[in-house]
């Protein structure tokens, strides 16, 4: 036998090892479509050394206040990490409509999303019941048009080392999957108002590289010409953390374009984390990353995401 068909052989014979083992213990909740696992040993026991580089500041243009982790999470569990959180957690298709004047227009969100969390007014108790921040009585069931959710600890324990590298808050945690390079985000700034004054948001990137775009808001114009800042292109790798901070999110948009190439099918996770101060911003938050629909999972099998027959009831219960 020739050496090629002898190795080909034994790797045929040894088994694949799993990019993670699946912990035993799961978050549980009843707006939750499933229970979803807590954050693998391995992975928890690697992330206490995070971040694995420290943050680079980019400041050197006009308005611009970020930290640049190339990468916070070490890449020896970046590629699992990816992994679990594709396969573990619910994602959504948002469809919703937009108007302008008498123009009512569908929007198909290019991407899949879901969101953890509530505004800084409620919170949620040990018992997991949804209460008011101050009282910490019930909160009623007609408070929000949707249905808020905690965090699971798969995301709660990259969010508490977050706040201690950051020395931020946050209570909400986007997750976005670009399952390849035509789903895209386009120009867009965190600035809603119910993130309040110069917010910090902190942004995860793993899987697929992806270009992390960002541009200046047009300059209004003044008595002195303000020449308007060059643009700023970050290739995302896996691992890769960005933190949003001070002036950035007023003055600058941020994108991920469309791509060609074989490495954006791999697809790719973005996390968020956030801090909203008013209900506002959770009814915001629920209705364009989750919605009414029936939501996704993914499926090693199909390697794709695929439709749940059940439905998010959005109404607290």
């Amino acid at each position: 036998m020739k050496r090629g068909a002898i190795d080909s052989f034994f790797k045929l014979s040894i088994p694949k090892k799993p990019k993670y083992e699946t912990n035993t213990n799961t978050s549980s909740h009843p707006s939750y479509p499933h229970p979803i696992p807590y954050l693998p040993t391995d992975f928890q026991d690697q992330l206490a050394f995070a971040p694995a580089e420290e943050g680079k500041p980019i400041n050197d243009r006009l308005d611009l206040d970020l930290v640049y982790y190339q990468p916070y999470i070490p890449p020896s569990i970046a590629s699992g990490v990816f992994d679990f959180l594709r396969q573990e957690l619910p994602f959504y298709r948002v469809q919703y409509n937009i108007k302008r004047g008498p123009v009512e227009t569908q929007i198909n969100t290019p991407r899949y999303t879901t969101v953890f969390g509530v505004d800084e007014t409620s919170r949620f108790n040990e018992s997991g019941d949804l209460v008011d921040s101050k009282s910490g009585k019930k909160v009623e069931k007609s408070k929000y048009k949707c249905t808020p959710r905690p965090l699971p600890q798969c995301l709660d324990y990259l969010r508490k080392l977050t706040e201690g590298t950051t020395n931020e808050t946050y209570n909400f945690c986007l997750v976005n999957y670009y399952a390849d390079g035509k789903d895209s985000i386009s120009y867009h700034s965190d600035d809603e108002r119910f993130l309040g004054p110069d917010p910090a948001i902190a942004s995860f990137s793993l899987g697929a590289k992806r270009d992390f775009l960002m541009k200046h808001k047009p300059i209004p114009p003044g008595p002195e010409a303000v020449p308007e800042p060059k643009q700023v292109k970050l290739p995302l790798g896996s691992g890769d953390m960005v933190l949003m901070r001070g002036k950035t999110q007023g003055m600058w948009l941020h994108s991920i374009p469309k791509r060609a190439g074989d490495e954006v099918k791999k697809g790719r996770i973005n996390i968020t984390f956030r801090k909203a101060l008013v209900k506002g911003g959770t009814e915001n938050y629920y209705q364009y990353n989750v919605g009414t629909g029936g939501g996704f999972r993914w499926s090693a099998r199909e390697k794709m995401m695929v439709p749940k027959k059940d439905k998010l009831i959005l109404k607290l219960s």
